[in-house]
Protein backbone atom coordinates (compact mmCIF):
# COMPACT_ATOMS: atom_id res chain seq x y z
CA UNK A 1 0.00 0.00 0.00
CA UNK A 2 1.33 3.46 -0.85
CA UNK A 3 2.05 5.99 1.86
CA UNK A 4 -0.91 8.27 1.18
CA UNK A 5 -2.40 8.58 4.68
CA UNK A 6 0.10 11.21 5.84
CA UNK A 7 3.54 11.48 7.39
CA UNK A 8 3.83 10.06 10.92
CA UNK A 9 6.85 10.79 13.11
CA UNK A 10 7.34 7.96 15.62
CA UNK A 11 9.44 8.96 18.65
CA UNK A 12 10.45 6.19 21.06
CA UNK A 13 13.72 5.28 22.76
CA UNK A 14 12.99 1.56 22.27
CA UNK A 15 14.48 0.51 18.93
CA UNK A 16 12.24 -2.57 18.69
CA UNK A 17 9.11 -0.45 19.10
CA UNK A 18 10.34 2.01 16.49
CA UNK A 19 10.96 -0.77 13.97
CA UNK A 20 7.64 -2.45 14.69
CA UNK A 21 5.62 0.77 14.37
CA UNK A 22 7.50 1.89 11.29
CA UNK A 23 6.75 -1.39 9.53
CA UNK A 24 3.14 -1.59 10.68
CA UNK A 25 2.28 2.03 9.86
CA UNK A 26 3.87 1.80 6.41
CA UNK A 27 1.73 -1.27 5.69
CA UNK A 28 -1.28 0.77 6.86
CA UNK A 29 -0.61 3.42 4.24
CA UNK A 30 1.39 6.03 6.16
CA UNK A 31 4.73 7.53 5.36
CA UNK A 32 6.87 7.13 8.47
CA UNK A 33 9.87 8.89 9.99
CA UNK A 34 11.45 7.87 13.29
CA UNK A 35 13.44 9.52 16.07
CA UNK A 36 15.08 7.90 19.08
CA UNK A 37 14.58 10.69 21.63
CA UNK A 38 12.99 14.08 22.22
CA UNK A 39 15.93 16.16 21.01
CA UNK A 40 16.13 14.21 17.75
CA UNK A 41 12.37 14.58 17.33
CA UNK A 42 12.47 18.37 17.63
CA UNK A 43 15.31 18.54 15.11
CA UNK A 44 13.46 16.31 12.63
CA UNK A 45 10.22 18.28 13.04
CA UNK A 46 12.12 21.47 12.17
CA UNK A 47 13.49 19.83 9.01
CA UNK A 48 10.32 18.08 7.83
CA UNK A 49 7.11 18.76 9.78
CA UNK A 50 4.98 15.59 10.10
CA UNK A 51 1.22 15.41 9.75
CA UNK A 52 0.90 13.62 13.09
CA UNK A 53 3.26 12.69 15.92
CA UNK A 54 3.40 9.44 17.93
CA UNK A 55 5.36 10.37 21.02
CA UNK A 56 6.56 8.19 23.91
CA UNK A 57 6.16 9.85 27.29
CA UNK A 58 8.96 8.18 29.25
CA UNK A 59 12.13 8.94 27.29
CA UNK A 60 15.47 9.87 28.87
CA UNK A 61 16.79 13.37 28.28
CA UNK A 62 13.94 15.36 26.76
CA UNK A 63 10.70 13.54 27.74
CA UNK A 64 7.66 13.40 25.53
CA UNK A 65 5.73 15.90 27.63
CA UNK A 66 8.53 18.46 27.16
CA UNK A 67 8.57 17.87 23.39
CA UNK A 68 4.84 18.52 23.32
CA UNK A 69 5.11 21.68 25.45
CA UNK A 70 7.88 22.98 23.19
CA UNK A 71 5.76 22.48 20.09
CA UNK A 72 2.72 24.16 21.61
CA UNK A 73 4.85 27.09 22.82
CA UNK A 74 5.86 27.54 19.17
CA UNK A 75 2.17 27.57 18.18
CA UNK A 76 2.75 24.25 16.40
CA UNK A 77 -0.63 22.48 16.24
CA UNK A 78 0.63 19.16 14.87
CA UNK A 79 -1.65 16.44 16.32
CA UNK A 80 0.15 14.46 19.04
CA UNK A 81 -0.69 10.96 20.26
CA UNK A 82 1.17 10.08 23.46
CA UNK A 83 2.35 6.55 24.26
CA UNK A 84 3.08 5.32 27.77
CA UNK A 85 3.64 2.04 29.57
CA UNK A 86 1.92 3.50 32.64
CA UNK A 87 -1.85 3.31 32.93
CA UNK A 88 -2.10 5.97 35.60
CA UNK A 89 -4.51 8.90 35.55
CA UNK A 90 -1.71 11.30 36.52
CA UNK A 91 0.32 10.28 33.47
CA UNK A 92 -2.64 10.72 31.12
CA UNK A 93 -3.42 14.11 32.62
CA UNK A 94 0.24 15.20 32.32
CA UNK A 95 0.25 14.33 28.64
CA UNK A 96 -3.01 16.14 27.96
CA UNK A 97 -1.94 19.21 29.93
CA UNK A 98 1.26 19.32 27.88
CA UNK A 99 -0.90 19.72 24.79
CA UNK A 100 -1.30 16.14 23.55
CA UNK A 101 -4.47 15.31 21.61
CA UNK A 102 -4.76 11.64 22.49
CA UNK A 103 -3.22 8.99 24.74
CA UNK A 104 -2.58 5.28 24.26
CA UNK A 105 -1.24 2.87 26.87
CA UNK A 106 1.29 0.16 25.99
CA UNK A 107 0.79 -2.59 25.02
CA UNK A 108 -1.75 -1.70 22.34
CA UNK A 109 -3.06 -3.13 19.10
CA UNK A 110 -1.71 -1.58 15.90
CA UNK A 111 -5.27 -1.43 14.56
CA UNK A 112 -6.32 0.87 17.40
CA UNK A 113 -3.30 3.13 16.86
CA UNK A 114 -4.11 3.40 13.15
CA UNK A 115 -7.75 4.28 13.90
CA UNK A 116 -6.71 6.96 16.36
CA UNK A 117 -4.20 8.45 13.90
CA UNK A 118 -6.83 8.63 11.18
CA UNK A 119 -9.19 10.30 13.67
CA UNK A 120 -6.55 12.92 14.54
CA UNK A 121 -5.80 13.60 10.89
CA UNK A 122 -9.50 14.08 10.14
CA UNK A 123 -9.57 16.79 12.79
CA UNK A 124 -6.85 18.88 11.18
CA UNK A 125 -8.10 22.47 10.88
CA UNK A 126 -9.87 23.15 7.56
CA UNK A 127 -9.06 26.17 5.46
CA UNK A 128 -10.35 29.27 7.25
CA UNK A 129 -13.86 30.19 6.13
CA UNK A 130 -15.70 31.25 9.29
CA UNK A 131 -16.36 34.69 10.69
CA UNK A 132 -15.85 35.63 14.34
CA UNK A 133 -18.05 33.67 16.74
CA UNK A 134 -19.45 35.81 19.57
CA UNK A 135 -21.04 34.66 22.82
CA UNK A 136 -21.50 37.65 25.13
CA UNK A 137 -18.02 39.01 25.98
CA UNK A 138 -16.38 35.95 24.40
CA UNK A 139 -14.98 36.14 20.85
CA UNK A 140 -13.70 33.08 19.00
CA UNK A 141 -11.74 33.56 15.77
CA UNK A 142 -11.67 30.26 13.80
CA UNK A 143 -9.57 31.87 11.06
CA UNK A 144 -6.67 32.75 13.37
CA UNK A 145 -7.49 30.14 16.06
CA UNK A 146 -7.61 32.84 18.74
CA UNK A 147 -10.12 33.48 21.51
CA UNK A 148 -10.68 36.62 23.58
CA UNK A 149 -12.69 37.64 26.63
CA UNK A 150 -13.30 41.28 25.79
CA UNK A 151 -9.74 42.38 24.95
CA UNK A 152 -7.92 39.71 26.96
CA UNK A 153 -6.59 36.80 24.92
CA UNK A 154 -7.32 33.30 26.22
CA UNK A 155 -4.30 31.04 25.85
CA UNK A 156 -5.78 27.71 24.83
CA UNK A 157 -4.33 24.42 23.70
CA UNK A 158 -5.33 23.08 20.30
CA UNK A 159 -7.94 20.74 21.74
CA UNK A 160 -9.33 23.38 24.13
CA UNK A 161 -9.76 25.77 21.21
CA UNK A 162 -11.53 23.16 19.06
CA UNK A 163 -13.89 22.36 21.92
CA UNK A 164 -14.63 26.05 22.55
CA UNK A 165 -15.19 26.72 18.85
CA UNK A 166 -17.62 23.81 18.56
CA UNK A 167 -19.58 25.07 21.56
CA UNK A 168 -19.54 28.65 20.23
CA UNK A 169 -20.86 27.53 16.84
CA UNK A 170 -23.80 26.03 18.73
CA UNK A 171 -24.21 28.67 21.44
CA UNK A 172 -27.37 28.13 23.45
CA UNK A 173 -27.67 24.49 22.33
CA UNK A 174 -26.84 21.66 24.73
CA UNK A 175 -24.30 19.32 23.10
CA UNK A 176 -23.93 15.79 24.42
CA UNK A 177 -20.59 14.23 25.32
CA UNK A 178 -21.00 11.75 22.47
CA UNK A 179 -21.58 14.54 19.95
CA UNK A 180 -18.56 16.48 21.19
CA UNK A 181 -16.37 13.35 21.02
CA UNK A 182 -17.40 12.91 17.40
CA UNK A 183 -17.06 16.54 16.31
CA UNK A 184 -13.98 17.52 18.30
CA UNK A 185 -12.08 14.25 18.70
CA UNK A 186 -13.43 12.59 15.57
CA UNK A 187 -13.49 9.08 16.99
CA UNK A 188 -15.54 6.44 15.25
CA UNK A 189 -14.89 3.74 17.85
CA UNK A 190 -15.47 3.28 21.57
CA UNK A 191 -13.56 5.78 23.75
CA UNK A 192 -13.92 7.11 27.26
CA UNK A 193 -16.37 10.02 27.32
CA UNK A 194 -14.69 11.49 30.40
CA UNK A 195 -12.17 13.06 28.00
CA UNK A 196 -14.86 15.66 27.32
CA UNK A 197 -15.35 16.37 31.03
CA UNK A 198 -11.58 16.71 31.50
CA UNK A 199 -11.23 19.30 28.74
CA UNK A 200 -14.38 21.14 29.81
CA UNK A 201 -12.74 21.48 33.23
CA UNK A 202 -9.51 22.84 31.70
CA UNK A 203 -11.45 25.25 29.49
CA UNK A 204 -13.75 26.43 32.27
CA UNK A 205 -10.78 27.33 34.51
CA UNK A 206 -9.37 29.55 31.78
CA UNK A 207 -12.70 31.14 30.91
CA UNK A 208 -13.45 31.93 34.56
CA UNK A 209 -9.96 33.14 35.53
CA UNK A 210 -10.00 36.36 37.55
CA UNK A 211 -13.62 35.93 38.62
CA UNK A 212 -15.20 36.15 35.17
CA UNK A 213 -18.84 34.99 35.04
CA UNK A 214 -19.66 31.48 33.91
CA UNK A 215 -20.52 30.94 30.25
CA UNK A 216 -19.78 27.21 29.92
CA UNK A 217 -22.47 25.24 31.73
CA UNK A 218 -23.04 21.57 32.49
CA UNK A 219 -26.56 20.24 32.00
CA UNK A 220 -26.71 17.19 34.22
CA UNK A 221 -27.27 13.96 32.38
CA UNK A 222 -27.26 15.70 28.99
CA UNK A 223 -24.07 17.57 28.15
CA UNK A 224 -22.65 21.09 27.90
CA UNK A 225 -23.81 24.47 26.62
CA UNK A 226 -22.15 27.82 26.00
CA UNK A 227 -24.31 30.89 26.59
CA UNK A 228 -23.75 34.55 27.51
CA UNK A 229 -23.64 35.41 31.22
CA UNK A 230 -26.89 36.74 32.61
CA UNK A 231 -27.00 40.20 34.16
CA UNK A 232 -25.38 40.15 37.57
CA UNK A 233 -23.87 36.69 37.07
CA UNK A 234 -20.78 36.51 39.19
CA UNK A 235 -19.67 33.11 37.93
CA UNK A 236 -21.23 30.96 40.64
CA UNK A 237 -22.84 27.69 39.65
CA UNK A 238 -26.52 27.72 38.85
CA UNK A 239 -29.31 25.87 40.53
CA UNK A 240 -31.75 23.58 38.77
CA UNK A 241 -30.49 21.12 36.17
CA UNK A 242 -27.53 23.13 34.89
CA UNK A 243 -24.34 24.21 36.54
Amino acid sequence: MGGSAGLVLVVDDDAAIRRSLERGLRLSGFRVAVAEDGAAALARIAELPPDVLVLDVGMPGVPGTQVCRTLRARADDTPVLMLSALDETADRVAGLQAGADDYLVKPFALEELVLRLHALLRRRPPQPTEDVLRVGPLRVHPETREAFWLDAELRLTRREFELLAQLARNAGIVLSRELLLDRVWGYDFEVRSDAVDTFVSYLRRKLEAGGRPRVLHTVRGVGFVLRPPSDGDGGAGEGGSAR
